[in-house]
């Protein structure tokens, strides 16, 4: 396969972010269309300028389908920088996406983050995505303080993750 052109290669980045239903990574697309990852982050930036739906995860690039009919819930949590990973192995542990972290800043006022953590080996990811790349947590900027969207298949499941959280000192009511 030969090194794609600019319009043919958005277009097939954007065929297979729709027809995916994981994250696929800034690498993967690159090989796949014979560019630099740098390219396609512009490729991306393009995209979101033409009004598609699609967000970075801390697994890759992710088109947002709309109208999830999954129960969702924003939780409020604080915790050490030592008790993140034991906060998202409890709410994946239950069947729970966590869908964003979001933080009141107090000159920037909310900021979000997205990332789609949906079992363990995601939250394996990013923990050590955020070992080897010393890169600090949303959630530092508010001395632990932050709020997460959750969702999963019932609201049964998100109760009993949001009752765990509380057992472990990290659900703020």
């Amino acid at each position: 396969m030969k090194k794609m052109l600019g319009e043919d290669r958005r277009e097939a980045i954007l065929s297979w972010l729709e027809n995916s239903s994981e994250p696929i990574s800034g690498a993967e697309l690159a090989k796949r269309t014979k560019v630099s990852r740098q390219v396609i982050v512009q490729d991306i930036s393009l995209l979101r300028a033409m009004n598609e739906t699609i967000i970075s995860t801390p697994q890759g690039y992710l088109m947002v389908k709309e109208g999830s009919k999954r129960p969702r819930r924003v939780i409020a949590c604080k915790h050490t920088k030592e008790q993140a990973e034991l906060e998202l192995i409890t709410l994946v542990d239950f069947g729970v996406s966590v869908i964003d972290v979001i933080v009141e800043h107090p000159i920037y006022g909310e900021l979000t983050g997205s990332l789609h953590l949906n079992s363990r080996f995601d939250v394996e990811k990013f923990v050590q995505k955020l070992k080897t790349t010393d890169a600090r947590m949303l959630s530092g900027l508010t001395n632990g303080l932050h709020l997460h969207t959750i969702e999963a298949d019932t609201t049964e499941q998100l109760t009993k993750a949001a009752e765990a959280l509380e057992k472990l000192g990290i659900l703020v009511s």
